[in-house]
């Protein structure tokens, strides 16, 4: 069942703007949000995912259609300012 797990954090790192940037500042923290439930990971798989180069993900992610992306909408006034 782990390598579920791991699909669907893959998934979730390369859709979820936020979560990429929560894996950016702080991987292992991001992880243990992405795992709460009853997803796990083995030590390796937490590893590797820890690992994961967080310049690749952006990459990945922008050259996604953005119909299936999940963009974080910045409050306070911040319209139109790109990441």
């Amino acid at each position: 069942m782990t390598q579920k797990s791991v699909e669907r954090i893959l998934g979730k790192l390369a859709t979820d703007e936020e979560i990429r940037q929560r894996f950016r500042a702080a991987p292992t923290a991001a992880l243990a949000i992405l795992t709460s439930g009853t997803d796990s990971l083995t030590p390796v798989e937490r590893e590797a995912l820890c690992g994961l180069d967080a310049d690749l993900l952006d990459r990945f992610a922008d050259a996604l259609d953005p119909r299936i992306q999940r963009v974080r909408i910045p409050s306070g006034g911040t319209e139109g300012t790109e990441r």
